[in-house]
């Protein structure tokens, strides 16, 4: 039972993912600041349409940034002996 439930989360994980990359590479587009729809640019016109910036797909959270980032070199000093 436990490696079926597993199975089905691992191919609706797969599903959401492969979506959410298609979503992210269709045009969007905004007029006066708002989002419109292609739709809506067809009904409206496209009068002030400009297409809205590539917002990155993925965000690293504060731990994967500092696990990515490079690391800070520590010297040591080595004090004389007397």
């Amino acid at each position: 039972m436990n490696k079926k439930t597993l199975s089905i989360a691992a191919a609706i994980l797969a599903i959401a993912s492969s979506t959410a990359a298609f979503a992210a590479e269709l045009p969007t587009y905004e007029t006066n600041g708002f989002p419109v729809s292609p739709l809506q640019v067809r009904v409206l016109g496209a009068a002030h349409v400009e297409q809205q910036t590539a917002a990155p797909t993925t965000l690293a959270s504060v731990h994967q940034v500092n696990v990515l980032s490079p690391r800070k070199v520590k010297t040591a000093t080595v004090g004389v002996a007397r």
